[in-house]
């Protein structure tokens, strides 16, 4: 029997290289292999690049310059919807695109009342870099920034000392956070995540510590709580506390529900992650039979799972693999797929 080989491209930390997916005949012939993903790999992937062009965002103050046509040039903040109102072409949406494509978009819809019209922007006021700080922290929000934020600059604002001592834990009572956070976990979107050891980062002076972030960016510090990330379709994607006493439906309950892109019967599939102990496994739960108070009971887990709701059309666990291969060794993901 020929083996069936397929690559898979890496979304969720730790966003290793691409995992080879073998046959269930041939995963019984070898010897249990294991997964041993590369985190610096992982985490220069996770890192926008340095020179990526600005993306305007909602707030930001721009000027607006028409060559030759001062009664359209003028001084603009994006509104809420991602728009600006110019004379005569009315509101134009320009959010999340770099100033030469806004200029364009701009020119594109002043082209029906002007000829050979030139655009330029300048940004005047960067407010659009925004992060949400949550978890074990002494200020938690939302922090805004005039530059791309990185990540010491966002733990720096949380009540830690970057500088000082690396001993993770809290200092006296009312006193700032002493040291550094050991794990933080970075959420992008509704399906991408990175897991961060900032504290073995900063100790091997790896500059990953201080790795740049993206506008819209969730860190969340673990502290010494019990957590589960929740991601993919539903309302509010994050990290949420894990109690001994939480179930599977108090953890879709929390993040909103599945949302319409999930489906009228989504395949819930929980991941737990490898330890040294044990290997990585899937549990997958469809939606229904959690409805009818089946199989919510046989689920334990884990701080540092992840739960994760695929897109309608996407159930099977081939899909699920596709996102979170790091997560799961060859011969988990051969029994799944054989199944």
């Amino acid at each position: 029997m020929r083996s069936k080989t397929s690559k898979f491209t890496i979304r969720l930390s730790w966003l290793a290289a691409p995992i080879l997916l073998v046959s269930p005949c041939l995963a019984q012939q070898m010897d249990a292999p294991t997964l041993k993903p590369n985190p610096t790999a992982a985490l220069l992937a996770f890192e926008p690049p340095a020179d990526a062009p600005y993306e305007l965002g909602r707030g930001d103050e721009i000027t607006v310059e028409a060559i030759g046509r001062p009664e359209l040039t003028g001084k603009h903040v994006i509104g809420p919807d991602g728009k600006i109102t110019m004379p005569i072409a009315g509101a134009i949406s320009i959010t999340d695109l770099t100033r030469d494509q806004a200029a364009a978009a701009i020119e594109q819809a002043l082209s029906p009342y002007f000829t050979d019209i030139t655009i330029s922007i300048g940004v005047d006021h960067y407010t659009s870099n925004q992060i949400t700080l949550l978890g074990a922290v002494e200020h938690p929000g939302i922090m805004n920034f005039d530059k791309t934020p990185t990540l010491l600059d966002v733990i720096s604002r949380a009540g830690y000392s970057t500088t000082g001592s690396n001993v993770v834990g809290q200092s006296a009572a009312g006193a700032k956070p002493s040291g550094i956070p050991e794990e933080i976990i970075i959420y992008r979107g509704n399906d991408t995540m990175a897991t961060v050891h900032l504290q073995e980062l900063v100790n091997d002076g790896s500059p990953l510590a201080n790795m740049r972030l993206k506008r819209g960016d969730i860190v969340y510090v673990t502290g010494r709580d019990k957590y589960i990330s929740v991601l993919g379709q539903v309302i509010h994607p994050g990290n949420l506390r894990l109690e001994n006493s939480t179930t599977l439906a108090d953890l879709l309950a929390q993040a909103g529900g599945p949302s319409e892109k999930a489906g009228h019967n989504p395949s819930i599939q929980i991941i737990h992650p490898a330890t040294a102990t044990t290997p990585a496994k899937v549990q997958a739960i469809p939606y229904k039979s959690l409805l009818q108070h089946r199989n919510d009971s046989e689920i334990a887990f884990q701080s540092g799972d992840i739960l994760y709701v695929p897109e309608s059309g996407f159930n099977a666990a081939s899909y699920t693999l596709q996102q979170l291969a790091p997560l799961v060794n060859v011969v988990t993901v051969a029994a799944l797929l054989g199944n």
